[in-house]
């Protein structure tokens, strides 16, 4: 079997709805895009959402590449994979789109607070964090510091809100521009 890319879809916190671009981009091409499903997206436990990213990898690595392509506490669990995870699955991921990453160390959301503190380990595969200029979750300076920490290319493309269903991006065409950067 030919070795080909998989795109494993990290949504956050309660999930991306029907009009999120991330499901968009997994309906367009359901063979590349897979979403990591958690067993719970309104009460998330930060180990049990990273096991499932691990096991996600693991499956994937085995026909292929593998992107990450995340949104929200998404990147914030991503990183906390990245931190964690083996040098052997960390190096079948060839890229990683970092969308809107939540400051959840900042956030007075209860449910957000075991993911605390955001990990700041560099990725050792290149990635690019994307904020706008008015996300309520994440200032730009600290979307940057992220940026940084995690050796990320940084693009802030506009004020487009926490870049999800409320923004009204449908496809978002310039995120899969981005994503065929990596």
């Amino acid at each position: 079997m030919p070795d080909r890319t998989t795109y494993l879809v990290l949504p956050g916190y309660q999930n991306s709805g029907p009009e999120h671009w991330q499901t968009h981009w997994e309906a367009a091409e359901p063979a590349a895009f897979r979403r990591v499903e958690q067993a719970d997206w309104d009460h998330p436990e930060q180990r049990d959402w990273v096991a499932r990213v691990d096991a996600a990898v693991a499956a994937a690595a085995a026909e292929g590449p593998v992107v990450l392509v995340a949104h929200s506490l998404g990147c914030v669990t991503a990183a906390r994979w990245v931190a964690g995870a083996s040098a052997e699955l960390t190096a079948a991921v060839r890229g990683a789109l970092l969308v809107a990453p939540a400051d959840i160390d900042t956030a007075e959301v209860p449910e957000l607070v075991g993911f605390r503190p955001v990990a700041l380990e560099p990725f050792p595969f290149p990635s690019v964090v994307v904020s706008s200029t008015d996300d309520p979750w994440v200032s730009p300076e600290r979307a940057r510091e992220f940026a940084e920490a995690w050796g990320a290319r940084y693009v802030e493309p506009g004020a487009y809100g926490h870049i999800n269903s409320a923004s009204g991006l449908g496809d978002w065409p310039e995120g899969r521009k981005l994503l065929a950067e990596l």
